[in-house]
């Protein structure tokens, strides 16, 4: 957390503080210090958490205003937090601020040299943040407060505890110092009083660029819309546009970041010896650059990390380019001041290219470098090297995929006579190739069914038989079941987890298929149920830190801590690109720039692995708005989307080795991504050779895989033809029954789903499961049902009428069992949850946990299902409802003896 602190400003050496120095703290986040985002990305229970105050005084090492600390502890008891009415999404994105009178501030100004000032901020899934007060924009009370700090104190900082970069224009020369602290979760106020006090030398670079004003960035004009989101602006988005067309908009340019330090880059060298290319389809002698540069800390004092930047200036060609692409970073070791480090740093060709989506080089469908000279810049420096290409080179031959049905406008350079670029538009290539054609012919071989061998899924993992041989023995019915995952908190996997999958039934589990469980999410182990787990630091945090190797590191810890909690599955990474800075879920992705998100996503991938579990990649593809998030369609360029949208996935994919994607809510190009075909097969498995499962997101909607039009949740037959292997998700024990009432039985009857493409997806979650620590688990949690031991007596315990607790306005209800055995437990419920939220109520018997009920909107009904199966003894026991959220209504649970 500390690492991905980024310092704007810090003029007069406002930081670190010294010793003795008298600080006095403003604003009411130094107490309410924003942890991490809302919803699934950061709904973690955690055991403590820091905020920014307590931590700096319990250094004891400068002398915070005890007055104005008072002031504020006082204030907020008749001011709390503000979490909103408990429903989901309700939480405000900042907090009312205390009123600063004048007398306040000049009282402080008495005792205290320095003045911090806390800005705090937060966002969230099915929410955006709005160019507006209290989100994007500061409110006045805060502009008040900003302003009258700055006119009683000669030295100023601002501290700002945000989940995405806010509106700057705020800052003025009064202001010393800036830095940005992101989220930094559990341990987040610990980290930024580390950097504060010097005890770490800030090393962050903005992973964004922040312009002087939200309609300056390109994407805004199109953002928001409640049907489509023209992307516009093509490839030219962050600093590829600032770059190339308006450096004059930006305030701090993406990869921009102080240190306490001074550090020198010099002896560049550019080896291009392998570099021997040639013209258009021939083979191509290439695997790309290295480079060789020194660092050096030239500071006297603080030892500091630095990152270098590696950009490209290709030449604009016939395709058009962006004046500078990031082609790769490498971030130095703690350097000592007058120490060096030699880094060499290997540029792949494929990092150089652009993909040619009209056929204008002569090479359609293809990834190219187009003649002229390719200029290699660091950072700071103003230019480093460049080598020449005589000829247009195919760097790598595809096929169309994901293009548009209807063209539009995208911007394209045109550079006029006096070498200035300026913003042109060009009509946008549409799609030309037959997709039914393309999916019949691609039609996976049936499996001859052969009804049960006596193999299990082990006997594969062994090399005794062949998965196919495996799959021969699952029955249409078997297969319909397992692309249906259960949740949320499903009662046979870890407690308030999201997602239990692949064993579903009793059936598919006796074949040996584990069920597995997933968990969100990016920022931790979200466990409903109560259970702590670790808080991390935000996505757009652990961007800055732009230290792949630290990030490895801490998300093997976070894979260890899935392991130990019987979770095979984290739903994160989230790697959308930042758009603009108005979504709402940037907090949970990386960066405005694709190559950052990709080598970020790709060491968390590795780290979880290491730690004995996996991680989901998501939201697969271009999730670059809540706001009708089931409905927006991204109108998008299929360059834009290989060059900048899809390629974070590919990174993390091809050199992070993901095994699990989840697919977003939105359509692309009229197609819906959970039953995207181009997207999740012709892409994803086809071109990346990607070997995992693919999953929805929760409650997604599909349609049709040829046709599109209208998104169903029930449409799981398109799901299944686009190889999408797992609908997230039915109700719990709601797989074989088929609670949602999908379309597979149907489709499989006409003809419209082949039986073989359902085998092809239970294979890929088969394949997956045969590397979990579910399939080395075995059957363990499936022996017998959970036993609950009965208490000697309970005063004013009674007997069950119907064996059901007939729930009233109180949480604890006492009685008697006169007969020991399993019992399958069912409830009745009603839940007003808004959206796709979900209502939650740990169920205790004797103070033990028995389940979780997390459910969703029930839409005026209240219906009645299985919870659980336990074993209970004769004796008194005292069930306790424990609601986490306020819309849910258990009317009644029922006790049925199996016996």
């Amino acid at each position: 957390a500390a690492e991905g602190a980024v310092l704007l400003k810090n003029e007069n050496n406002f930081l670190p503080l010294k010793n003795e120095e008298n600080v006095a703290v403003f604003g009411r986040c130094q107490f309410d210090y924003y942890r991490s985002g809302t919803g699934s990305g950061g709904a973690v229970n955690v055991e403590y958490t820091t905020d920014f105050i307590n931590s700096l005084i319990s250094r004891n090492r400068v002398n915070v205003n005890q007055v104005l600390y008072n002031t504020y502890k006082e204030w907020l008891v008749d001011n709390p937090f503000n979490k909103g009415d408990g429903s989901w999404a309700s939480e405000p994105w900042s907090q009312v601020e205390m009123f600063l009178s004048d007398e306040i501030v000049s009282n402080a100004a008495k005792i205290s040299d320095k003045a911090i000032i806390i800005i705090g901020r937060t966002a969230g899934e099915d929410k955006d943040n709005f160019n507006e007060a209290g989100s994007y924009l500061l409110t006045n009370e805060e502009l008040d407060m900003i302003d009258k700090v700055c006119a009683q104190f000669n030295e100023v900082g601002v501290i700002i505890n945000v989940s995405n970069i806010i509106d700057m224009s705020w800052e003025n020369d009064k202001i010393n110092m800036l830095i940005y602290a992101w989220h930094g979760g559990m341990e987040g106020g610990n980290a930024i009083v580390d950097v504060v006090l010097g005890d770490v030398t800030p090393s962050g670079k903005l992973p964004d660029t922040i312009a002087y004003n939200i309609d300056d960035y390109p994407s805004t004009k199109n953002h928001g819309g409640s049907t489509q989101n023209i992307y516009e602006e093509d490839i030219y988005v962050g600093y590829r546009y600032f770059e190339t067309f308006a450096q004059d908009k930006v305030k701090y340019p993406f990869g921009y970041g102080l240190s306490y330090t001074t550090f020198d880059i010099d002896d560049f060298s550019l080896g291009s010896e392998s570099f021997i290319p040639k013209s258009g389809t021939s083979n191509l002698a290439l695997s790309g650059v290295e480079i060789s540069l020194k660092v050096t800390n030239t500071g006297n004092t603080y030892s500091g990390k630095e990152v270098v930047q590696i950009y490209l200036e290709a030449p604009m060609g016939k395709l058009g380019r962006p004046k500078r692409e990031l082609i790769a970073f490498a971030k130095t070791k703690l350097l000592k001041p007058g120490q060096s480090e030699t880094l060499s740093i290997s540029i792949p060709v494929e990092n150089m290219a652009t993909f040619d989506d009209s056929g204008i080089t002569g090479y359609k469908s293809a990834y190219v470098l187009e003649k002229g000279a390719y200029k290699f810049y660091t950072k700071t420096t103003t230019f480093s090297g460049s080598i020449n290409i005589d000829n247009t080179i195919v760097v790598e031959q595809l096929e169309e995929a994901l293009a548009p049905s209807a063209s539009f406008k995208r911007i394209k350079p045109k550079v006029g006579d006096n070498g200035n670029i300026d913003i042109d538009f060009e009509d946008v290539p549409t799609q030309t190739i037959n997709l039914a054609n393309r999916i019949n012919s691609r039609m996976p071989k049936e499996i001859v069914l052969t009804g049960d061998k006596g193999y299990k899924l082990n006997d594969v993992k062994k090399n005794k038989i062949s998965m196919e041989k495996f799959i021969a023995q699952l029955s249409k019915e078997d297969l319909e079941i397992i692309v249906r995952g259960e949740g949320m908190s499903h009662p046979n996997v870890t407690p308030g987890t999201a997602s239990a999958f692949g064993g579903v039934s009793t059936n598919l589990r006796n074949f040996g298929i584990p069920l597995m469980c997933s968990s969100d999410g990016p920022s931790g182990i979200r466990m409903e149920s109560g259970l702590c787990a670790t808080l991390m630091p935000i996505g757009t945090l652990l961007a800055a830190t732009w230290d792949t190797a630290l990030i490895e590191q801490l998300y093997e810890m976070e894979g260890q801590e899935l392991s130990g909690n019987c979770i095979e599955l984290l739903l994160g990474p989230g790697i959308n690109i930042h758009r603009n800075p108005l979504n709402g879920r940037n907090f949970e992705y990386y960066s405005e720039d694709p190559l950052l998100t990709g080598k970020i996503a790709a060491a968390v991938v590795r780290g979880i692995r290491k730690g004995g579990a996996e991680a989901t990649l998501k939201h697969f593809a271009c999730n670059s708005q809540e706001t009708f998030r089931h409905e927006i369609n991204a109108v998008i360029s299929e360059r834009a989307l290989r060059e900048i949208y899809l390629k974070g996935f590919e990174i993390a994919i091809k050199e992070g080795g993901a095994h699990s994607v989840m697919t977003a809510y939105n359509p692309i190009n009229g197609h819906w991504t959970a039953s995207n075909y181009d997207l999740t097969t012709t892409i994803l498995r086809k071109e990346w050779k990607f070997d995992g499962i693919v999953m929805t997101d929760w409650w997604a909607r599909m349609n049709d895989v040829i046709d599109g039009g209208k998104a169903t949740r029930q449409d799981l037959a398109n799901m299944v033809k686009a190889q999408n292997d797992v609908y997230m998700v039915v109700g719990n024990y709601g797989a074989e029954i088929n609670d949602n009432e999908d379309n597979i039985a149907q489709y499989l009857a006409n003809g419209k789903l082949s039986l073989a493409e359902l085998q092809r997806c239970a294979m890929n979650i088969c394949k997956f499961a045969l590397n979990t620590q579910a399939l080395r688990r075995g059957e363990l949690l499936f022996g017998k049902p959970h036993f609950f031991k009965a208490c000697s007596t309970i005063e004013g315990a009674k007997s069950l009428v119907d064996n059901s607790i007939h729930i009233t306005t109180e949480k604890t209800h006492s009685f008697y069992f006169d007969q020991s055995g399993e019992y399958q437990v069912n409830v009745s419920y009603f839940s007003n949850a808004k959206g796709i939220g979900q209502t939650t109520c740990n169920v205790f018997l004797n103070d033990a946990l028995m389940t979780t009920i997390q459910i969703g909107n029930t839409h005026g009904k209240t219906p009645t299902k299985k919870l659980a199966d336990i074993q209970l003894e004769k004796g008194f026991y005292t069930l306790r409802l424990d609601f986490v959220s306020s819309e849910l209504e258990i009317k009644k649970i029922t006790f049925i003896n199996i016996n």
